[in-house]
């Protein structure tokens, strides 16, 4: 159960879609994610009333076509697991969205199954 926010600079309704799709058709692939397990937030930036911010750091040449992907989910993956989610998600925005691989910056944030209320005020997982 990923919950994925995908924030990007000048990005329309169809670059957006892109992303997510690429994020997910990722979860699927490389961590087994259910197909329907679809929860993602997508914002674009105009870059004058919100915009996002970027640098150089680690020697990354980061642009304007950056892209800050957040997911938050279960905990239980390996190392080997999310390198893998992070070259495919990076593999397949590029070929989806058109978005340079060193554009992309991703988090993992993980917690607990009693973290989560899918809805109707019920812990689903507990």
């Amino acid at each position: 159960m990923p919950f994925v926010r995908i924030d990007a600079l000048r990005a329309d309704a169809d670059r957006l879609d892109a992303l997510g799709r690429a994020v997910h058709d990722a979860l699927v692939e490389t961590l087994g994610i259910p197909p329907d397990d679809r929860f993602q937030i997508l914002v674009g930036h105009d870059g004058t009333t919100s915009t996002l911010r970027h640098g150089t750091y680690l020697g990354v040449r980061r642009d304007d076509g950056i892209v800050y992907v957040a997911i938050t989910m279960r905990s239980g993956r390996t190392p080997a697991q999310k390198q893998a989610l992070y070259r495919r998600i990076a593999e397949l925005a590029e070929e989806y969205a058109g978005t340079e691989p060193r554009n992309m910056f991703i988090t993992v944030t993980e917690n607990e199954s009693i973290d989560w209320s899918l809805g109707n005020g019920a812990a689903q997982y507990v």
